[in-house]
């Protein structure tokens, strides 16, 4: 662990001096929509004592510190992967990429990127370090983690107005039961990722026309 001046539960950075961006993603597990990956550089003095991983965090306060981020960042950067890609790549690598292609959004260079989880894949030559639980660890990370989880959220409450019977304002595409009973009453839409297969709505023995 590096030797810096932590901020309540999160570290400013892992290498003294050189510039890092954190990068997370939100919305690997919904049946629906895309996966939203963001990449943040912060100062190396940013606080706010909002700022956590953003599963431990109210939607209000990530909605509170959203603007903030993007403001005081010195870059920030948000890239969406959509469902047809997810279904091309799986839900790894699409993360994955969406990563990627926002650290390439950023408008200043990092020098080291902080990765949220235990698996990335080498591009443009950057040096990189994976960290388990990244977003309760690093500030520049969690930050991340809050533009992810608040664009995520954001684009589906919009395409719920377009499919309201499925719920997404609520549970934001995930395999609730409210959202398992609409796919079972009003099927699949184009935003749902053709991939995934909840068990819940497996063909069993049970479904098969009895001869």
């Amino acid at each position: 662990m590096p030797k810096a001046h932590k901020v309540p539960g999160l570290l400013p950075y892992m290498n003294e001096g050189v510039i890092e961006a954190g990068c997370d993603e939100a919305g690997r597990g919904p049946l629906a929509g895309p996966v939203y990956a963001a990449a943040v550089i912060l100062p190396p003095d940013f606080f706010h004592p909002l700022l956590n991983d953003s599963k431990k965090m109210t939607a209000a306060h990530r909605e509170e510190l959203r603007p903030v981020i993007e403001k005081e960042a010195l870059s920030w950067a948000v890239e969406a992967v959509q469902p047809e890609e997810i279904d091309e790549l799986n839900i790894l690598f699409a993360s994955i990429t969406g990563m990627q292609r926002a650290v390439r959004k950023l408008s200043v260079k990092p020098e080291f990127l902080l990765i949220d989880g235990n698996k990335f894949k080498p591009f443009d030559g950057y040096k990189y370090r994976t960290v388990v639980h990244g977003d309760a660890t690093y500030a520049s990370i969690a930050a991340a983690s809050v533009l992810a989880k608040t664009y995520h959220d954001e684009f589906m409450v919009k395409l719920s107005r377009q499919y309201p019977q499925y719920g997404w304002e609520r549970n934001m595409g995930y395999p609730t039961k409210e959202h398992i009973e609409a796919i079972r009453e009003f099927g699949y839409t184009p935003w749902h990722r053709k991939s995934f297969h909840p068990k819940e709505l497996e063909p069993t023995i049970f479904d098969l026309p009895v001869e």
